[in-house]
Order: structure tokens, then sequence, then C-alpha cells
């Protein structure tokens, strides 16, 4: 089947974009803020209890998130006044209010990021539209801001669910991480702002065993390339962290070497998703306006 949500286009054929005060790169932070349910397996470290009930290795450790490792985090981003874009399972909001408040104070963005990790969005497509109405509106409540964007849990999403977020007044997704830039859907009004999937701790640390040094060189290459490539047109940097990976006390002074080279490196917007998404909207339409 063809993907019918997006048309293909080369980079090198795009019209050019530009971001803020003359900045080549723009850099944000999507932090996965997760609940998982007690006894349903999800992402595990060790695939040999994971069919358990309980699980108490892989739960235990998914737990570690909330309860340590996004403080241990938050004080990392204060340090270099980063905000980031909060991928939030809306059950956060119930579970984890302590997390929403230290998210309000700092200003955060605030993305929705389904019901919660245990849930992907195939599971609730008979009833999508009611599901990600009260993923969007317990959102709202908990942070007093109607999200703009989506990420589903584990990049999920059904044939619908852009245009049913766009019919609750959502503007971006995440899930689709074909690009550098962002481009439009074919659903009017949607936007696909980058993620990443390479430049994940989850990937990084727990598929692939990488070194604290060697996620500090990642990073670095991936922002010095970037900055490289868009001499002529800028470019999206996204770096995907999970509190239970990241978090973890014997990483915590590789995530603090990483981020005060891109913060400081010249040219970098430090931004968030939503920024991002209205800078490009609002950049291009004048654009085509002007043409």
């Amino acid at each position: 089947m063809q993907n019918r949500l997006y048309d293909y286009s080369p980079i090198v054929d795009r019209a050019p974009i530009t971001w803020p005060e003359g900045n080549r790169v723009a850099f944000y932070v999507g932090l996965n803020i997760e609940h998982f349910e007690l006894g349903k397996p999800s992402t595990s470290i060790n695939q040999g209890t994971a069919g358990l009930t309980p699980d108490p290795l892989n739960h235990g450790w998914r737990d570690y998130g909330p309860r340590v490792g996004i403080w241990r985090m938050i004080e990392v981003f204060d340090r270099y006044g980063i905000r980031p874009s909060a991928l939030l399972n809306s059950d956060v909001a119930e579970q984890y209010p302590q997390i929403i408040e230290a998210g309000l104070a700092r200003n955060w963005a605030w993305l929705a990021h389904g019901k919660n990790n245990s849930i992907v969005q195939a599971e609730v497509e008979a009833d999508e539209e009611a599901y990600l109405a009260d993923v969007v509106t317990t959102i709202e409540k908990a942070t007093g801001q109607r999200p703009r964007g989506w990420m589903g849990p584990a990049l999920s999403e059904t044939f619908r669910t852009p245009e049913l977020l766009k019919e609750l007044g959502l503007d971006y997704v995440l899930d689709w991480t074909a690009d550098d830039q962002p481009f439009r859907l074919n659903v009017p009004g949607m936007l696909s702002v980058p993620y990443t999937l390479e430049l994940n701790d989850l990937g990084i640390f727990t598929a692939h065993s990488v070194s604290g040094p060697d996620f500090v060189q990642i990073v670095k290459d991936q922002v010095d390339q970037l900055w490289a490539d868009s001499e002529h047109s800028g470019r999206v940097m996204s770096l995907a962290l999970h509190p239970f990976v990241t978090g973890q006390a014997f990483r915590t002074k590789y995530l603090d070497q990483a981020l005060e080279y891109v913060v400081n490196h010249p040219g970098v917007w430090t931004t968030t998703t939503d920024e991002i998404a209205a800078h490009y909207t609002a950049t291009t339409a004048a654009e085509a306006q002007g043409s």
C-alpha cells in the first residue's frame, strides 16, 4: 500500500527554510514522560521476564524514570536553559502530578503521547475519536494548554490519526521520522516535525550498548553535520530521551557534556517542537503568498 499521508520530496529540490536570528539548526529535546500499566508487556531491558505478571525486573526499571531519573535530568536541562518538548502520556497527569508541576514551572511544551505506553494506537482504532479526545482534554486540563503536537506510543498511528488530531485542533505529529525538515502532510493544516530513532537513548544505550563518551561524540557529530548541511536551508535536530534510560546516574555527566556542546554551537536555535512548527508554518505561508 502506498503511503498517501505525504508525498515524496527530495530535500535538494525544496525552497530554503530559515530559522529565527539567522540560526541554521533548530534543536529540541523530546522528553518522553510515560506511564506503563503493571502486568502488561512493554519496553523491556530483559525479555526473559517480560511475560510475567508482575514483572518487577522490567517494570521497576521503567518506574525509575518518574521516581528518580527525570529529576536528575531536569537539573541538567535547567543548567542549559532547555525547555523540553514533553511527550506526555495523559495518565501521567493522575499518576505523577509533581512532574506536571515541574514542567509548568519551567514552561515546557506539552505534546500528546497517548494515554500510556502500554497501549499502541492500533489497539484503539475502533473507538479512536473518543480515545484521542480523552487524551487531549486530559492533558489540557492538567497543563492549562491544549497540546499542539502528537507522538504516538511507540510512534504508532492508524491511517486516520492525523485527520482526527486535526479535528481536535492539533497541528503536527512526530511519528514519521523521515526528514531533517518539517513537511506538510496531505491532511490540510497538519505538519510532520522531525523526531529521531537514531539519536534516541532507547536505541543508543539499550539496543546498541553505546558508551557514554560515544554518545557524546554521536551528538556532536550530528549537530556538526546538520550545521554543515544547513548552509542554504535550515535543519532540525531532535534528541529523544527517556528518564528511565538517560536518567540513570552513570549517564548524567554525558548528557551534560552533550547538551553543553549543542546549546553553545554557533547557529543553533534551542527551542521546542511547538515553536518549530509555528515558525515553519508562518514563514512558509508568507513565502507562498509572496510568490
